[in-house]
């Protein structure tokens, strides 16, 4: 079969639909999920608490975890639209908008509009970033800033402009000042390998120990450090350099673990539907080393793929510092692509996933030990509506049809089922979860917040009870007269008490003696 050329630029109005899809779309329509939304949200809340916008407290200690410039971000937010779940995600949600902007903006003028367009609706229709970009938390900041800088630092080398140099430092230091070393390290060591194939280090040593580029990140990204070092002392200086930055390295922290092949399957999920693009792309090794944008490109995923690998903490979310070049050389290889039942074969292995979900939670619950699990999965099968599935059968043979179809482009379909993706999570999916998950824990917090209760919060750690309920908990044991939100499962430990709500497994009770 020959290669399916016909396509050509889409208009941008397309682009922006999607993005609005994927990252606006029924943004409030799940309760925050903890534990990190409810953290970053909890931690935000407070800050209006306290009247202290300078150092970040969680359920009224001390959180060292990550820089300020998310929570200010999500504080000028919550001043905007009160508290509630479409402020504390606009800021990621408007972040992962400038990302998906600032990769078709780098293709656009290294390549062109064409390959810009198929970058930048890839990375707006994939099912990690889809997830990220909608999140409470520093991480959609946090990539923009990492991809910015990596944009601006190619730009210098390819131009000797010193304006980029200068927009690396700018974006290094707000990277810096949204989650600490990684915002540096990334641009810094992907540089230097570069320049160092390129049998050029002198130059890079030049741009690094650039004097006005360094002011220019001190001014930005310092005042902040120095600020809450004079407030907090060593006990910052402990808690987030070296807990939350080397020890994460060296040790698993929280059991978030795996082995050194954890990252390959969250990347082939991640960039669902695009799965067999991102394989097809990285085989071509031969013209990653011919090219100086692909060989950068191919650099700063395999520093950040090795990196994280190697580093004792895993989270899904890592790698995805690596995602952007992905999406640039999937779409330098779009344009080639050959067999249709490979290319859809992912989003259709998804959509049926997702369209038997319910018979495969049927399936494992009779096998899952964990007693919370079993209690909150138990009423799994009132939340599948006939929405749900009319949608799923139709994507599953809408996908089945486009692989016979040939009218349209395969590129074309490919976007679609991008589309279906992004709305499939964004309409079904994550509502889905979050009505399983959190919403007893926000229902149990309207509760304590209408009757104005001290809650204790035991055997359970849920922040973004504090944030529904606004109100710090305790964290101990009960005693009489307590309201205590815990899991059903510790109930019986309790000698007397009174129920005031019960659901998937979480129970709010006052205990009586």
């Amino acid at each position: 079969m020959k290669a399916d050329t016909r396509h050509n630029t889409p208009p941008l109005y397309l682009l922006l639909a999607a993005v609005a899809l994927s990252f606006f779309y029924n943004i409030h329509a799940a309760p925050l999920f903890d534990l990190d939304e409810g953290a970053f949200s909890e931690a935000t809340r407070e800050m209006f608490l306290r009247g202290d916008f300078i150092s970040t407290y969680l359920n009224g200690e001390p959180r060292y975890d990550k820089p300020i410039l998310i929570y200010w971000l999500q504080a000028a937010s919550v001043a905007l639209f009160g508290i509630n779940e479409f402020a504390f995600r606009l800021p990621s949600a408007l972040a992962a908008t400038a990302w998906v902007a600032a990769v078709f903006l780098f293709v656009k003028a290294v390549r062109n509009a064409q390959a810009a367009f198929f970058a930048a609706i890839m990375m707006a229709t994939t099912l990690e970033i889809s997830v990220m970009g909608k999140a409470a938390t520093a991480d959609a900041l946090l990539n923009l800033f990492i991809t910015a800088a990596m944009f601006s630092g190619y730009l210098f080398f390819q131009s000797k402009r010193r304006k980029y140099l200068y927009l690396m430092f700018l974006f290094m230091a707000l990277g810096f000042l949204t989650k600490g070393p990684v915002a540096v390290m990334i641009p810094l060591v992907v540089s230097f390998i570069f320049y160092a194939i390129k049998g050029d280090l002198k130059s890079w040593l030049k741009a690094v120990i650039n004097p006005a580029g360094i002011a220019l990140f001190i001014a930005v990204a310092m005042p902040w450090y120095v600020a809450q070092y004079l407030k907090e002392g060593d006990a910052f200086i402990q808690g987030f350099f070296f807990k939350h930055n080397i020890s994460r390295f060296q040790e698993g922290m929280e059991g978030h673990t795996g082995n050194l092949l954890y990252y390959l399957p969250v990347i082939l999920a991640g960039v669902l539907p695009y799965t067999t693009v991102l394989i097809g792309s990285l085989v071509r090794v031969r013209e990653i080393i011919k090219d100086d944008l692909r060989l950068f490109l191919a650099l700063w995923f395999a520093f950040v793929f090795i990196f994280f690998s190697l580093s004792s903490t895993k989270l899904p979310h890592y790698v995805v510092y690596g995602y952007p070049p992905l999406f640039i050389l999937m779409a330098l290889h779009l344009p080639d692509l050959r067999s249709k039942f490979l290319l859809f074969l992912p989003p259709l292995l998804l959509f049926s996933a997702l369209l038997f979900l319910p018979e495969m939670i049927g399936f494992a619950l009779p096998k899952i030990t964990d007693i919370f699990a079993q209690s909150a999965l138990a009423g799994y099968q009132e939340y599948f509506t006939v929405g749900y599935r009319l949608f799923f059968a139709l994507a599953v043979l809408l996908t089945l049809y486009f692989m016979i179809e040939k009218r349209f482009t395969s590129i074309n379909k490919l976007f679609a089922c991008g589309v279906f993706t992004v709305f499939a999570l964004s309409h079904f999916v994550i509502p889905l979860a979050g009505r399983l998950q959190q919403e007893p824990i926000k229902e149990a917090a309207l509760i304590a917040k209408q009757h104005n209760y001290a809650v204790v919060m035991w055997q359970l750690n849920t922040p973004s009870f504090n944030v529904y309920s606004e109100r710090l908990v305790e964290k101990r044991e009960p005693r009489a007269g307590d309201v205590v939100l815990t899991k059903s499962i510790y109930l019986p430990k309790l000698n007397r008490f009174e129920i005031l709500y019960q659901k998937n497994g979480i129970a709010l009770v006052k205990v009586l003696s």
